[in-house]
């Protein structure tokens, strides 16, 4: 014989009672209109702080119910009442606070069964203990509150978006400068309000930081309160969630007006200064050619001495700070750029810059104005010596200049070919080999290593890798 099965009715229950059970959060109860009582499982009768005895056996709603906090209790009872009557579905959570414990919240979801005559039957459904997710959103409204009131007081203005970039949050700050009311700027009217000029730029920056998730930076002007227009440096970095998809941008705008003053202000200086440098240049080799005049014994001395002038003025003009309009023809301050200007007098005129006679080869290096002086006396003194001497004196002549990046070290190799052939290393050290070690050794932080081969030159010079900017490094 088969044991007896369960019946189906029965067997489903124990299915569902296991299952709630397993779940640790939900309680099952049964109200049955004929006996008016409500039955619950050991969890629901938990959650409603009522012996679990109790809830097998059957209680009243009273029993069950009594430890509802009271300011619960009334919606409670008109939702029970309202489901009964079918006016709509039973879903509403309360708190309760059984003796001796903690408040708990409790979602409480039912279904009512009715007869043929419409009549409610049963209404039977779960308990839910949903007091983590209401510690959850507490929580939340609190990290939320603590935002604003940080956002609030910030001098910045702060904004945040959706991914895709809709925003949807300003602080206060922001409604008081651009004198808008609580939701001016949602969504995309922020852009309305950026400079004309200004927007192509600031479109296609926040267009990129949106597809690639790349940091947010631009300057652009806003229309402020008074209607005028006013510098802001814009800013936003997105936050992403375990998965690494961007959830929302935060951004800030910091208002920048009297930084670009000053900044304009300090350029104009900065280039008023520069003008009357180059000018006390100019002074000095025109005194020096005067000087001469009446002393023919001293003519070469004064042109090397005008020379090397010259070569400081080219410095000069190649690293000070210029504007769009100033900039010199010769391009951006890399050591590429700025060896083909100050060695083109050497150059023969042909098509490159150099002429062919001076080529630059290797990895490209910037390099800023503290960097510029010494580089301008090492290679003018290097090219003013072949001229006269090596490789450049004479029309076969070449010079290979070699730029090299390794680990740690920026190598500048000179090397002449072509030239008067060498005998060897000179009897004495020239101004020339002084001023290289001077500038190469005690400014840059150097080795110099010179090589007198029977085909000519080579120099060798290692910097160390951030020799080229000198001013980053002292600002460190």
């Amino acid at each position: 014989m088969q044991p007896d099965s369960p019946e189906p009715a029965n067997w489903a229950e124990q299915r569902l009672a296991l299952a709630l059970e397993a779940s640790g959060i939900a309680g099952a109860w049964d109200w049955d209109a004929d006996t008016n009582l409500i039955h619950g499982d050991a969890r629901a009768c938990t959650l409603h702080g009522m012996d679990p005895a109790l809830g097998r056996a059957g209680a009243p709603a009273a029993g069950l119910l009594a430890h509802v906090v009271p300011e619960d209790r009334v919606a409670l009872d008109r939702a029970l009442a309202a489901a009964l009557a079918g006016r709509a579905p039973l879903n509403i959570a309360y708190r309760t606070w059984p003796p001796g414990g903690d408040v708990s919240w409790v979602q409480l979801r039912g279904r009512v069964l009715r007869n043929r005559q419409g009549r409610p039957t049963r209404l039977a459904g779960v308990a839910l203990d949903i007091s983590e997710q209401k510690d959850t959103e507490a929580a939340l409204r609190e990290s939320d509150a603590r935002f604003r009131a940080i956002a609030d007081t910030m001098p910045q203005m702060v904004w945040s978006t959706l991914p895709n970039g809709h925003h949807d949050y300003f602080n206060q700050r922001w409604y008081e400068v651009m004198g808008l009311e609580p939701g001016g700027g949602d969504g995309e009217a922020w852009a309305a309000l950026v400079h004309p000029d200004d927007q192509p730029q600031t479109r296609e920056r926040w267009r990129h930081s949106l597809a690639t998730g790349d940091p947010y930076e631009v300057e652009y002007r806003l229309r402020v309160a008074d209607g005028g227009w006013r510098w802001f440096l814009g800013r936003a970095l997105p936050v992403r969630d375990w998965r690494g998809r961007i959830t929302r941008w935060f951004g800030t705008c910091t208002d920048i007006q009297d930084i670009r003053r000053l900044a304009d202000e300090r350029e104009v200086l900065s280039h008023e200064l520069s003008h009357r440098i180059k000018n006390i240049f100019a002074v000095m080799s025109s005194l020096t050619s005067l000087s001469a005049r009446g002393h023919p014994e001293a003519a070469l001395f004064a042109q090397e001495l005008r020379s090397r002038i010259n070569a400081l003025a080219r410095a000069h003009e190649f690293a000070r700070p210029h504007s769009e309009g100033s900039r010199p023809a010769f391009g951006q301050a890399t050591l590429f750029a700025f060896l083909e200007d100050l060695l083109s007098p050497y150059a023969m005129p042909e098509a490159d810059p150099l002429g062919g006679r001076i080529t630059i080869a290797g990895t490209d290096q910037g390099f800023d104005d503290l960097a510029a002086t010494p580089l301008a006396l090492i290679f003018h003194e290097l090219a003013t010596n072949a001229a006269k001497y090596g490789a450049l004196s004479t029309p076969g002549g070449r010079v290979a200049i070699q730029v090299t990046a390794e680990e740690g070290e920026i190598v500048l190799c000179w090397r002449e070919s072509g030239g008067p052939p060498l005998s060897g290393t000179p009897g004495h050290e020239g101004f020339g080999s002084r001023l290289a070690n001077i500038s190469v050794e005690g400014q840059l932080g150097g080795k110099v290593v010179r090589r007198w081969l029977p085909g000519g030159l080579e120099l060798e010079a290692r910097l160390p890798a951030r020799a080229l900017q000198r001013r980053r490094r002292a600002a460190q």
